[in-house]
């Protein structure tokens, strides 16, 4: 991530602060914001040389620790791509050690612990604006990470043929299967038996009532 303050001016010098805890880049924005600089912030190291080759900025307050790629091996790889930036490390005390051997090997012009106050850049501010040193480090650089460093080269040696495949041979014809034999079951419509008895019940109630007129007849008569 990177991002730059509101100081657009052309004639401002650039500094390019590296360095992830919010806390310590808020700092470091006021003090250089007072020292008329434009500000430009990155919270990674390899993100940060991408940065600087870019940027070419007159200084780089860069953390040691980092992610992705430590100060000090981002400040090495800064002095290997050349320009005339200055480079100022700062770092907690517990790295105090680290910070001085990175200083030498980077060839920066200095150190500062954190918190960085105003009053502490004032006090080293003429070595800061001082020569450049010499970064004995850029000797070593492979050694301090050779597997990032080290590109494959392709494989001279020929490789042997992919053995050819035996042919697949001729599959048995399918014998043929018998023929399913289906059952044609007729259904008869259901007799009309109910309208039989209807019919025939009709009849019986029929003569059932001349019956009855009949015996009426015969006894007026």
């Amino acid at each position: 991530m990177s991002y730059v303050s509101e100081v657009s001016s052309d004639d401002a010098p650039t500094v390019l602060i590296v360095d992830n805890n919010q806390m310590s880049i808020m700092r470091l924005r006021e003090v250089f914001r007072k020292r008329g600089f434009a500000i430009e912030v990155c919270e990674d190291g390899d993100l940060a040389v991408d940065e600087y080759i870019k940027l070419d900025p007159e200084l780089v307050v860069m953390s040691l620790d980092i992610p992705s790629l430590d100060g000090h091996l981002a400040a090495l790889e800064m002095r290997e791509h050349g320009g005339d930036s200055r480079i100022l490390f700062i770092a907690p005390n517990r790295l105090s050690e680290l910070a001085v051997h990175a200083t030498y090997s980077a060839g920066a012009v200095g150190w500062l612990a954190k918190p960085v106050s105003q009053s502490q850049l004032d006090e080293i501010w003429d070595q800061v604006l001082g020569p450049i040193p010499e970064a004995p480090g850029l000797e070593d650089i492979d050694e301090l990470y050779p597997e990032d460093r080290i590109k494959p080269e392709p494989d001279e040696i020929e490789l042997p043929p992919i053995a050819e495949l035996p042919p697949i041979g001729t599959l048995p014809p399918l014998e043929e299967l018998p023929p399913i034999e289906v059952e044609q079951t007729q259904t008869s419509r259901p007799k009309k038996r109910g309208r039989k008895v209807l019919f025939v019940l009709i009849i019986l109630l029929a003569g059932a009532g001349i019956a009855y007129q009949q015996g009426h007849l015969d006894s007026f008569l």
